[in-house]
Order: C-alpha cells, then sequence, then structure tokens
C-alpha cells in the first residue's frame, strides 16, 4: 500500500514530508499509519509502519533519529537510531541522518537553512511548547543563515477550545488575534512567532487534524489514537 504525504518543496537539499494516518498496518484507533510507541498499539506495528515511511521518503529506516517529546523548548543534535532524549526538537547538518517528530493535533514543523550550508529542524509544537520557546530555540540552532519554514497540519481555531489559564496567557503574550472567544489559533501564532524570530518564508498547510479524519487527533479521538508526524533528512 503506498503512503500518501505531504511534501515540502523545501528551498535547498533537504527531503521533508508530513504523514497522514494513511499507509500502515496497524489498527483500530490506531488505523494505520500510527507512527507512536506511546499506546497501545503493538510496537511491531509501530516499527513496521516507520520502515515503511522511511521506504517512501528514501531513508535509511536504522538510521532513523527521535527523542523523547515532553512539550518544552529543547532542541538536540540528531544522532542516527537515538530514541530516548528529552527534547521538542531535532536538527542535523549531515547528510543522510533521517529525523522524524510526532504530532496528533500539536503543530510538525520543519525549519532549514537557505545559504547554502546544510541545516534542517524538525520540531513538535504544543501550545505549552509554543509559550515555553521551542519555535525560537529551532531557529537559534540554524545559527544566523536565512531560514526558511514549514507547518504543517495540526488543530485549528475552528476546534481548540483552550481554558481560561491558557487563553490568557496567549493574550497577554501574543495579543487578541491569538485567542477568539475561547479559541486558539495555533497556525497564526506559530507563523508570527517564526517571523519575529526572523523566518522570512513561512509556508503553512491550514489542515485542521480534529476536522480532517485523514489524520489523527488527541482532541477528537478521546485521547485514544496514534501519531502522524513530520519526517526529514539533508540529502
Amino acid at each position: 500500500m503506498s503512503i500518501p504525504l505531504l511534501w515540502w518543496d523545501a528551498p535547498g537539499s533537504y527531503e521533508v514530508a508530513f504523514s497522514t494516518r494513511r499507509g500502515g498496518v496497524s489498527s483500530g484507533p490506531y488505523d494505520s499509519l500510527n507512527l507512536g510507541l506511546l499506546t497501545d498499539d503493538a510496537p511491531e506495528n509501530v516499527e513496521e509502519n516507520r520502515r515503511r515511511l522511511c521506504a517512501a521518503v528514501g531513508a535509511a529506516a536504522d538510521r532513523l533519529a527521535m527523542n523523547r517529546q515532553v512539550h518544552a523548548a529543547t532542541v538536540n543534535r540528531a544522532e542516527a537510531g537515538a530514541r530516548d532524549n528529552e527534547g521538542d526538537g531535532l536538527w542535523t547538518d549531515e547528510r543522510g541522518l533521517p529525523m522524524l517528530k510526532l504530532t496528533a493535533d500539536c503543530l510538525p514543523v520543519a525549519l532549514v537553512r537557505r545559504n547554502g550550508e546544510p541545516g534542517l529542524a524538525l520540531l513538535h509544537v504544543g501550545r505549552l511548547g509554543l509559550l515555553e520557546g521551542i519555535l525560537e530555540a529551532g531557529v537559534a540552532v540554524l545559527g544566523t543563515a536565512r531560514v526558511a519554514a514549514a507547518v504543517g497540519p495540526g488543530i485549528g481555531p475552528c476546534c481548540y477550545e483552550v481554558g481560561d489559564e491558557i487563553a490568557a496567557a496567549y493574550r497577554s503574550r501574543f495579543g487578541a488575534t491569538a485567542v477568539r472567544g475561547r479559541n486558539l489559533n495555533l497556525w497564526t501564532v506559530a507563523e508570527r512567532v517564526l517571523r519575529d524570530a526572523g523566518v522570512t518564508s513561512v509556508e503553512r498547510i491550514d489542515v485542521c487534524t480534529a476536522c480532517n479524519e485523514e489524520f489523527f487527533s488527541h482532541r477528537r479521538d478521546g485521547g485514544v489514537t496514534g501519531r502522524q508526524g513530520v519526517i526529514g533528512y539533508v540529502a
């Protein structure tokens, strides 16, 4: 079965794609390309799904770098095959080293250097990580080079109702447009933060994961769901 991917035509020698929930071997609430092990899905299914995803983008599955996501602002340098370091970002300037970040309503974000020097960062960006500074940290690790960004599918302002504390924090920091009523607009806030950090090219895939059943959604599915993600490497 082929794997449908949303490819980013990144400026430079990079391969970056956002996955959907289609094209894997998992079943039930994890149907079918669940990439997350911290679920009740069978581990062998998840590993096969990750292998298929790597094959679809031309990456070596045995070198795939991941980390343990904790909704913070840590961006780690990727190490081939590493999985357990805490952090919500990975980056590399090494050619052929694939990285994967997982989401299920949070935003998957890719950043690349545009000055001819290789550099790619992949980020897991949720409401807490945005406040902690994960996007600024991702831009910072790529240095003073010109940076381009792609923001993948995540929960939209149509569906993302938040509590008073989060709403107040976002209004205080980002202004009235960050929250309409009780609904948080992660898409708009992420773009604003990236541009404020010096990113001049920001492409957005404004697809709501809670609305669109082609994606896993923690909010829509009551927490019993799989994970999609963003995968990429320097080609």
